[in-house]
């Protein structure tokens, strides 16, 4: 028998019908005799109206969460009434979602009268969303002849106290899942967990920041030991380039766990990198499919890598951010210039995501995200305050009008060319490159265009380097 973990995200239980149409999914592997474990984000927009709600009564508006309270009512009680018969479930479950909507308010009337948002109180506030959510998927895969129970992730992921942005404490975790919920799986149930949540040892609810449902989709998929992942999501898979900007991007159909993390680091909406760290210690293979379009195959995501006919696979873009230059004739030969330099950036907890460095030691060049780069420049300038009064080195500054395009795909380091026809991509529509950077990885080459050639620059690459190079690739489906 095959254990799956499914994760729905926001627009896969969207409304009503999108949650017919997950229940359905479930429904039909369950009596595909496979065991099922579910992991659901909130319904999609509720966590973004919880959040507006909470920071601006912290902003000292009583009105607006008291408005936002009646649109959670209306969105979560309308797909209740469509999809809930049973009075006795309909009546239970619209109970639990008003305690959850009243417990929003409570806390929102707290935030506005000590007017501070603590982070403590915006994961509790933001957590509500999956908690209203999965307490209706359950009941309509009762309804529907699934065995189901609800289960909230705080009481099955233990994280650290960095409450909107938690980490996770892996061996604690696994220990409690195995206790908890894995008897449930094998008892034929399926359970309905809330994605993007966790709990403190002390109980405190917490929120695994970015990409957190699928980060628990992966740690519990890992800790009953799922044969596969699927993330069920609102496109047929993994694309060769954001469709938005390139009309004809396709649907990749294996990439490897290395090739996501870089295509995920350079801005692509695929899984974080450590979303799939649990499955990739334990080979755990993951499909990426359209709730929509459920009989499209999807991407595939494994550990075994599969080098494309033209090496590269994909092509992404990081918008908002900056590149900061440190310059100087100074600089040639002097030891510790880069430690300063990036232990002034840490300080200011920036996350660095490209660096090259010229040759003659003449100039160190890195991308900071934009909001973060003034206070970066600054930082420097106090770091290097001495060199930069004695012309060691003649300035530090940011170019803001920039972005970060990568090229991603297996092989890269060993198979020859691959750089020049990027480049050359480049050159043939006039694109300058203002920074390139190639490290140990064989994933991914990455280079830094002005904002304004960006999206040329991706059609061009997609064009001439990953579809010329990669026929085997998937048309998207009508």
């Amino acid at each position: 028998m095959t254990r799956i973990t499914m994760k729905f995200g926001g627009t896969s239980v969207g409304n009503a019908e999108a949650i017919s149409q997950a229940v359905d999914i479930v429904r039909a592997a369950y009596t595909g005799d496979h065991q099922v474990l579910v992991v659901s984000s909130a319904m999609s927009g509720v966590t973004d109206l919880l959040i507006e709600g909470a920071r601006t009564a912290a902003a000292g508006d009583a009105g607006r969460y008291q408005v936002i309270a009646g649109q959670l009512r209306e969105k979560h009680e309308g797909a209740i009434r469509a999809l809930i018969a049973s009075d006795v479930e309909r009546i239970s479950v619209f109970d639990e979602v008003d305690g959850l909507i009243d417990e929003f308010q409570k806390l929102c009337y707290g935030i506005y009268v000590l007017r501070d948002a603590t982070p403590k109180a915006m994961a509790k506030v933001s957590s509500l969303g999956e908690r209203m959510c999965v307490p209706i998927i359950s009941a309509v895969l009762r309804q529907r002849g699934v065995p189901s129970t609800t289960v909230c992730a705080s009481y099955l992921i233990v994280t650290d106290d960095q409450y909107d942005n938690a980490g996770v404490f892996f061996d604690e975790t696994e220990q409690v899942v195995r206790q908890k919920l894995l008897p449930v799986v094998n008892r034929g149930m399926v359970p309905v967990v809330t994605g993007f949540i966790g709990a403190t040892h002390d109980g405190v609810i917490t929120t695994l920041g970015r990409s957190g449902s699928d980060y628990s989709a992966a740690l519990l998929g890992a800790y009953v030991d799922s044969d596969e992942v699927w993330i069920w999501t609102d496109v047929d898979g993994v694309m060769t380039a954001d469709p938005r900007m390139v009309p004809d991007a396709r649907v990749i159909p294996v990439l490897s766990y290395g090739e996501v993390g870089e295509m995920a680091y350079f801005g692509a909406k695929v899984l974080h990198a450590k979303t799939v760290q649990p499955l990739v210690e334990r080979n755990i293979p993951i499909w990426v499919k359209n709730t929509f379009n459920p009989t499209f195959p999807g991407t595939l995501i494994t550990h075994k890598e599969q080098t494309a006919p033209g090496t590269v696979k994909a092509v992404t873009a990081i918008r908002d951010v900056s590149l900061v230059t440190v310059a100087g004739r100074g600089m040639i030969g002097v030891p510790g210039i880069a430690a300063r330099t990036f232990s002034a950036v840490a300080a200011q907890k920036a996350s660095v995501l490209m660096i090259s460095q010229s040759s003659s030691e003449q100039s160190i060049c890195f991308a900071v995200p934009e909001s973060t780069s003034a206070q970066v420049v600054r930082a420097i300038e106090a770091e290097m305050a001495n060199e930069l009064s004695r012309r060691d080195i003649e300035r530090v500054w940011a170019d803001d009008n920039i972005e970060i395009i990568a090229v991603v795909g297996a092989g890269m380091l060993t198979q020859s060319g691959v750089a020049a026809r990027v480049f050359g991509a480049l050159g043939d529509a006039n694109i300058n490159i203002l920074a390139i950077a190639q490290g140990a990885s064989d994933y991914c080459v990455s280079m830094v265009v002005d904002t304004a050639s960006t999206a040329e620059a991706v059609r061009q690459i997609h064009k001439l380097v990953v579809l010329n190079g990669d026929n085997k690739v998937h048309a998207r489906s009508a």
